[in-house]
């Protein structure tokens, strides 16, 4: 009988512990010249789940910018940021606690977990129960950080506050979910109502998305009251000049600084009010007050391909870019800000609407806007395919280029373990096509217009909002089972890839087999087309690897799958078959490279330079078959003519790659590459290389561990000159190589094994790189090399020689300027390799055994000493131990350097003659190496 009042009575004051919530009362003082906030707080915890509770959760975000080994400098570390690591101790942040105590001043104990600095873990003095509060009370002291790290800290215009203050963690039904900042903006917290009394000097300008006013305390300080209740964001900037715009529209007052390229205000307010209304229709109104916008906002998720444009070059119409730029910004503060899903765990769905609405709103207000915008009418650019595809063709263009790298990672994957791109890139714009998916699967837009606005306006602002409550209103309002969205498309990164088997004419109808190349089961789109006009669709479901299908034959004289692009099918071009036409696509000759069509049968040919000593400036046409995206098969004809030796050299080469998911075996690679390119003055060489090679990738994508097994068969064949006394002028050498690969930019490791056997010698060599970078910005690097020869009949000639200082690169593999130069500036240069010595020592080579020892530490930031050593045995001869040092300027490590030598077995180098024949450098001048500096945060 107790039992059931006492359920009745909860049953009856339900709606009021509904109402019940999480208090933060807030203190602050800003001291603007020591960049120190301090802070009296008060943390009002509503208990609203039905588990009694021993201990709160606090996050601390401001602590995650305190030291060189949290989680956020990690984060910065993995992805080649020096920023951070090299700032100084005055532009880090963090969080100095004073005191942690109850509402009676009590002292509470509480720690930081493990791996967690920026989680406070406060252990109650007694039971909190369900529908109860308890009242933590903090003092304490917030450093700010300097903005160069997230764009949020201070700066010379003031300072922007995010994350600034210690808030309680979320707890849900699977218990505490609380996570470390890392840089991804998603703070998870309960909604509570707020109240700041904020002091600053009275020449700040306070905005929030709170709502305020500001009064003066004396003639230098300024007090500024905020208060709000379920504002997921509470920003705070305090700038000497205000730049932000409030735009009242009839929805809600949105406050935004967005650069706006000179767009006429009333233009301005006309944008935004449009923007707000379009989410008002299609979602639901917002429900606070304010909605705050910001350049950082936008920095932090720009449209990528747009922020790159320098701002004098507009292609598009007027106020487009500014329109598409706030449409997106304000779009994911609105979604953020009142649907309450797991910002790291459950972010796809709200990247899926996000994007999903840009698509949308361009097809509504700019139908016919170009990817290249006007440049697409542009003579010379209008003939390629770029120039046809529309603004919108860019989302799964994106989403593609990491299928063919073979980088997926599944949509719901948390969002720390994604590698930047996905983050950023391809997760978001897969999401969103995989509603224009569910709409061409379902033949309407309705059932999924009707479930985004259900959802939304049944669960804003409802901290226990689940994916699961999507599923459900999608499922209600489809006409046909979606399990497929959820279970593939979502959960996995299987690739979508399916092919046309066969084709059977029966009578008056085509009896069709559909392969599906994966192992997922998603429909596929069927098109029978005539004249390239698409005459019939039909769906095929549940294509489990082969399905049959007959289709009626009307005229047909091609099939296709996926005719409209819709699906982002990994490999588009096999989707063809011919019905009554000769080939299954018809060739086409592109000049220049160009965003692939998968209607054609496309090949490439322009122009290439290249440039070498020997041969001068080469140029020549290339004919290939890569597009701007990888694929699997690749062929490259490239003929040139050598400008200085009047000669014909070119190159020629064809691969395949085989990939695979979720396993350690990332790739498979294999190949044939022939060229030919003068070695010395009227002097050429030629080089045939069959290859496999087996490439390994950890899982963990975010790693960069890697390993590599190759064999490869290197035939030259070289002119022989009176100058060059090699017995045999070709050889052939097969080459066996295992390599361990860890790059990162605090802690770097390499290894190689290599083994070579040729009819003149075979020998075996170790190489082992090592380079740690310190917390007070020291780096030291060794380096290992070890060669042994097991045996050798070419001692007459060093040309297989190891190299103590430059090796003769008798396969070919270095890029070497100057190839055969003994004297002038081509030959300083420097490959490490072999050896690794700087200066030019003798015996320069070993027939024999060969081991050295190359090191460098910091000096001085970018100045570093270095020190080789090693000893050099040939036959016949005593092993003889040499040495060299001197000053390594690392300009930009592994790309361009320079070696001064000081000391070595020639004694002081800097009193010598030539001095300056002596100094070494690396110039890398190629664009695939090159590139590697700015891609290796984003894979």
């Amino acid at each position: 009988m107790i039992k059931k009042r006492l359920s009745l009575l909860l049953f009856i004051l339900s709606p009021f512990f509904l109402l019940a919530q999480t208090k933060v009362e807030i203190k602050a003082s800003l001291n603007a010249t020591t960049k120190v906030i301090s802070i009296q707080q008060d943390i009002e915890y509503f208990n609203k789940s039905n588990d009694t509770l021993q201990e709160i959760y606090l996050s601390d975000w401001a602590n995650s910018f305190s030291s060189k080994t949290t989680p956020l400098a990690k984060r910065f570390s993995e992805e080649f940021s020096r920023k951070f690591h090299y700032s100084r101790n005055y532009e880090k942040g963090g969080t100095i606690i004073k005191s942690l105590t109850n509402f009676q001043d009590r002292r509470l104990v509480w720690q930081r977990p493990e791996n967690y600095p920026d989680i406070i873990k406060v252990n109650l003095d007694y039971p909190l129960f369900p529908q109860e509060k308890y009242i933590i009370r903090l003092n304490y002291q917030v450093k700010i950080p300097v903005d160069k790290f997230t764009r949020y800290g201070y700066s010379d215009e003031g300072f922007k506050l995010k994350y600034w203050f210690i808030t309680p963690s979320s707890y849900t039904q699977k218990g505490w979910e609380f996570y470390s900042n890392k840089n991804l903006n998603d703070l998870f917290t309960p909604l509570f109502q707020t109240n700041v009394e904020f002091l600053h000097e009275k020449g700040y300008k306070v905005v929030s998305p709170l709502p305020s006013n500001t009064i003066l305390k004396n003639d230098s300080i300024a007090q500024t009251n905020l208060s709000g209740k379920n504002y997921v964001d509470q920003k705070i900037y305090l700038v000497k000049e205000n730049t932000f715009d409030t735009i009242k529209t009839s929805k809600v007052n949105v406050i935004t600084n967005v650069e706006d390229d000179d767009v006429n205000p009333e233009i301005k307010k006309l944008v935004i009010d449009r923007i707000v209304r379009f989410l008002s229709y299609r979602l639901g109104e917002y429900p606070l007050e304010n909605l705050m916008v910001t350049e950082e906002d936008y920095l932090s998720n720009p449209i990528y391909g747009l922020n790159q444009l320098p701002s004098f070059i507009r292609p598009f119409q007027d106020g487009f870019q500014y329109d598409i730029k706030l449409l997106k910004a304000i779009t994911k503060n609105y979604l953020d800000n009142t649907l309450l899903l797991n910002p790291r765990d459950e972010a796809w769905l709200k990247d899926a609407i996000l994007i999903y609405f840009m698509m949308e709103y361009v097809n509504a207000y700019y139908p016919n806007t170009k990817l290249l915008g006007s440049f697409s009418d542009i003579i010379g650019i209008r003939w390629f395919h770029a120039a046809d595809l529309e603004f919108n063709d860019r989302y799964p263009f994106y989403a593609l280029n990491m299928s063919r790298l073979n980088l997926e990672q599944p949509l719901n994957m948390s969002q720390d373990s994604l590698i930047k791109f996905n983050k950023n890139i391809a997760n978001p714009y897969k999401s969103g096509i995989g509603f224009n998916y569910i709409n061409d699967y379902l033949g309407e837009k309705k059932s999924t217009y009707n479930a985004l606005k259900q959802f939304y306006s049944t669960h804003k602002l409802d901290e226990n909002v689940k994916i699961e409550d999507f599923k459900i209103l999608l499922e209600k309002n489809a006409n046909k089972n979606l399990d497929w969205f959820f279970k593939d498309y979502i959960t996995t990164n299987s690739k979508i890839d399916f092919t046309i088997k066969k084709v059977k004419k029966q009578n008056d109808s085509l009896k069709i087999t559909i392969k599906n190349k994966s192992t997922n089961k998603m429909p596929v789109s069927l098109y029978g087309l005539k004249d390239k006009q698409v005459v019939s669709k039909y769906w095929v479901e549940n294509v489990d690897s082969l399905k049959t299908v007959t289709i009626a034959k009307n005229n047909i004289d091609r099939l296709a799958l996926n005719y409209e692009g819709i699906i982002p099918e990994f490999n588009q071009r096999n989707n063809y078959k011919r019905v009554t036409t000769f080939l299954n696509k018809p060739i086409q000759f592109r000049l220049l490279e160009d965003i692939e069509d998968p209607k054609y049968n496309q090949l490439f040919l322009i122009p290439e330079f290249n440039y070498n000593l020997y041969d001068g400036f080469i140029i020549g046409p290339k004919l290939y078959n890569s597009t701007i995206l990888r694929r699997n098969f690749n062929f490259k004809i490239a003929p040139k003519i050598g400008l200085r030796s009047k000669a014909l050299v070119g190159s020629l080469s064809l691969s395949n790659n085989q990939l695979f998911q979720n396993q350690e075996l990332h790739r498979v690679n294999y190949g044939l590459s022939a060229n030919r390119y003068a070695y010395a003055d009227d002097l050429y060489y030629h080089r045939l290389t069959p290859y496999f090679n087996l490439l390994f990738r950890n899982n963990y994508l975010r790693s960069n561990q890697s390993q590599a097994l190759s064999i490869r068969s290197v035939n030259v064949f070289r002119d022989k000159a009176i100058a060059n006394q090699v017995d045999e002028p070709d050889y052939s050498v097969v080459n066996l190589q295992y390599l361990y690969s860890d790059r990162n930019f605090r802690d770097y490791f390499t290894s190689t094994i290599d083994y070579q056997i040729a009819k003149q010698f075979s020998k075996v060599s170790v190489t082992a790189k090592w380079r740690k970078l310190f917390l007070n910005n020291r780096q030291i690097e060794l380096r290992s090399f070890t060669g042994l020869f097991l045996f050798n009949d070419s001692k007459k000639s060093d040309y297989f020689s190891f190299a103590l200082d430059r090796p003769t690169d008798y396969l070919f593999d270095y890029n070497y300027y100057g190839r055969s130069e003994s004297s002038g500036l081509f030959s300083q240069q420097f490959i490490e390799a072999e050896g690794g010595f700087k200066s030019q020592l003798q015996p320069a080579y070993a027939n024999q055994f060969i081991s050295t020892l190359n090191g460098s530490f910091t000096i001085w930031n970018w100045i570093h000493a270095y020190g080789d050593m090693g000893v050099v045995k040939n036959a016949g001869d005593q092993a003889e131990f040499l040495y060299d040092s001197g000053i390594r300027v690392n300009l930009v490590q592994d790309y361009f350097e320079v070696f001064l030598p000081v000391y070595s077995n020639l004694g002081w180098e800097t009193a010598q003659d030539n001095y300056d024949q002596k100094i070494r450098f690396i110039v890398s001048l190629d664009f695939n190496t090159l590139i590697k500096l700015f891609t290796r945060k984003w894979y």
